[in-house]
């Protein structure tokens, strides 16, 4: 899938949030393209809007917060793994309150509530942040390690340690996002009972109970601890079973903490503000280093978007066309042909490759000692490509033409020298109508922009074979 995709409809779930035992309605909402996640708190005056940006966090304690001016919502990452994990790019997300429902401390009841509606296939293609080369980070003094690999498709390994008998060194991994609904959904919240009784003598969790989060014992249970728990739990009796868990809880998997932080890391790299591609590989990962990671994701996207919108050449790749297959399609012959091969095509777009030498003819007599391929050129260059996306309309292109009818805005940035290798991209800048073509053209060598031009052209039948 390489389209976006939203809600078909809206969908309300219902619960209490873990630290504020508040009771919450949280409604997932249709978004348009390119909306992203945004959450709006609907029981605010003027129902404020918090975009889910790393950016945004303005806490990590016990779970991630993100927040705007007044507007404040907590632990929600659980919502933003089943979002991603189901491959929804546009939601608004209602809530009518300060927290995200814990329901049973997982994924799963957000991701049925999704599917229950179903999704919707979006006109916009899916803007991925491609993973191109190693992102390392680390915080040294809590051990946390997160590094990001390229990959052809989002997938995750996560490795913790607690250091503690009941619960030592687990890992779990995922080698596609489309395995999240299956294998990590599902998976709970866990906490130590250490944790778990600081907690509660501070009244920092109202809305747990033995059904929302595992509950691991790592220090030896006194009566009086029972007796806390009980009340606070509102249960007759609790126990500790043979895997060193409070009772009232099956483990659905051996390893389901790790594979709960990494739902957690899902959640919050969500917050980097586009769906990944490569490889996260995080050891004990927690909410301070998972959008910590964001906000570096986040800020190499930024980074990505203030440059030109390069195509990616690679030439080990096998080409659309080689120059064959170019000569099959085009009149054009050496020393007039200008594209060796075409990359890539689609119905709106195509991207040409021409290598520059210094064995070109025009260099003869064009600037015999400094070489400087004309301007002139580059453009035919482009049009020639161009000609490739205007025939490609067509059921039979060997029996037509394309002749270049206006060529506007032409800017030249940057000068062109044997050696260079030109990658040209031409999109068309409305559909193709009675056989006129209207195209953007544009000319790089590396990651710069040295030519680029609008042209038209009309597609004329020449023969009948």
């Amino acid at each position: 899938m390489t389209n976006q995709q939203t809600l078909k409809n809206s969908i309300s779930v219902q619960g209490v949030g873990l630290h504020t035992g508040a009771n919450v309605t949280l409604t997932f909402n249709p978004a348009p393209e390119n909306h992203g996640f945004v959450f709006k708190r609907t029981d605010l005056p003027d129902g404020p809007t918090i975009p889910a940006f790393a950016r945004n966090v303005i806490s990590t304690d016990r779970g991630t917060t993100i927040g705007q001016g007044d507007a404040v919502v907590n632990t929600v990452e659980h919502v933003l793994a089943a979002l991603v994990g189901l491959g929804v790019d546009n939601c608004l997300i209602e809530i009518d309150g300060l927290e995200t429902p814990i329901m049973d401390g997982s994924s799963k009841f957000f991701v049925e509530a999704i599917e229950k509606v179903g999704l919707e296939v979006q006109k916009a293609e899916r803007d991925y942040f491609e993973v191109k080369e190693p992102i390392y980070f680390e915080l040294k003094d809590e051990g946390i390690e997160i590094m990001a690999l390229p990959a052809d498709e989002y997938g995750l390994t996560v490795m913790v340690d607690y250091e503690t008998r009941v619960l030592g060194s687990q890992n779990a991994s995922i080698d596609s996002i489309t395995s999240f609904k299956n294998d990590i959904a599902n998976a709970r919240t866990f906490s130590f009972l250490h944790e778990l009784e600081f907690l509660l003598e501070h009244g920092l969790i109202k809305g747990g109970d033995l059904n929302n989060a595992i509950v691991y014992v790592d220090k030896e249970l006194s009566t009086e601890a029972m007796e806390k728990l009980k009340k606070a739990f509102k249960k007759d009796n609790v126990a500790i079973k043979a895997n060193g868990i409070l009772d009232n809880l099956d483990l659905h998997y051996p390893n389901e903490a790790a594979r709960h932080k990494l739902l957690d890391v899902v959640g919050d790299l969500a917050l980097a503000g586009k769906p990944i591609k490569g490889r996260i590989i995080a050891t004990k990962p927690g909410h301070k280093g998972n959008t910590e990671f964001a906000k570096l994701l986040e800020a190499k996207i930024k980074e990505e978007a203030k440059k030109p919108n390069v195509p990616e050449y690679d030439p080990n790749r096998e080409p659309v066309l080689d120059v064959n297959g170019v000569m099959g399609l085009l009149p054009h012959r050496p020393p007039f042909l200008l594209v060796d091969k075409i990359i890539e095509q689609t119905e709106t777009m195509v991207v040409g490759v021409k290598s520059v030498t210094m064995n070109e003819n025009y260099f003869v007599g064009h600037f015999p000692g400094a070489p400087v391929m004309p301007g002139v050129l580059q453009v035919e260059a482009m049009a020639q490509v161009g000609g490739i996306l205007a025939l490609s309309a067509v059921p039979d292109p060997e029996n037509y033409l394309t002749y270049f009818m206006k060529i506007d805005n032409v800017r030249f940035k940057s000068k062109v020298v044997p050696g260079d290798t030109l990658v040209f991209r031409l999109t068309l800048s409305q559909p193709i109508r009675r056989g006129i073509v209207q195209m953007h053209g544009e000319t790089f060598v590396g990651n710069k922009l040295v030519s680029e031009a609008d042209m038209m052209a009309q597609i004329v039948k020449e023969k009948n074979n």
